[in-house]
């Protein structure tokens, strides 16, 4: 009974710390998606550099800037809708490094501005965090088949030992 509830706890904190997660990049990539704004001019230094090892790398930074947004929406979409969510989580971290890295540079800033975006940077780095554990969090049946898989083996080794 203890390993049913003890999966069945996980499950559902699993299952909230995706739905937590999730929002931030749904109404952050609907935005970037519809009204890129700003966001285009703070990512250009960034798109530059990432083009000199990926010349094939459009280079309308707006379209890129919007098709990141596109990407995050969906993507946390379907990890709260736990669709494919580790997939879902992979995708939104590797769209969260350049965004974070072209959104939040800090060490760029001086005073007031650069203490805000380093706590931006720092919340990203903690988003990115939780996007890697959901990516390798197991599903309940896959941790149930390593426990059953687990569990044979020790009763098979134990009745090798008795026979």
């Amino acid at each position: 009974m203890a390993l049913g509830s003890s999966a069945l706890g996980s499950s559902l904190l699993q299952t909230a710390g995706r739905v937590l997660t999730a929002p931030i990049f749904i109404t952050g990539g609907y935005s970037a998606l519809t009204s890129p704004g700003g966001r285009v001019e703070a990512a250009a230094p960034t798109l530059d550099a990432i083009r000199e090892y990926l010349p094939v790398l459009p280079e309308d930074d707006e379209l890129l800037v919007r098709a990141n947004g596109g990407l995050q929406l969906l993507a946390g979409t379907t990890m709260a809708l736990g669709i494919k969510p580790r997939l879902s989580a992979l995708a939104l971290a590797g769209s969260l490094v350049p965004t974070t890295l072209a959104g939040h540079a800090f060490w760029d800033m001086d005073g007031a501005d650069a203490a805000a975006h380093k706590t931006h940077f720092s919340k990203n780095v903690a988003a990115l965090g939780g996007l890697l554990l959901v990516a390798g969090a197991q599903t309940t049946k896959q941790a149930a088949k390593k426990a059953a898989q687990k569990a044979a083996k020790k009763a098979q080794k134990k009745a090798l030992r008795q026979g």
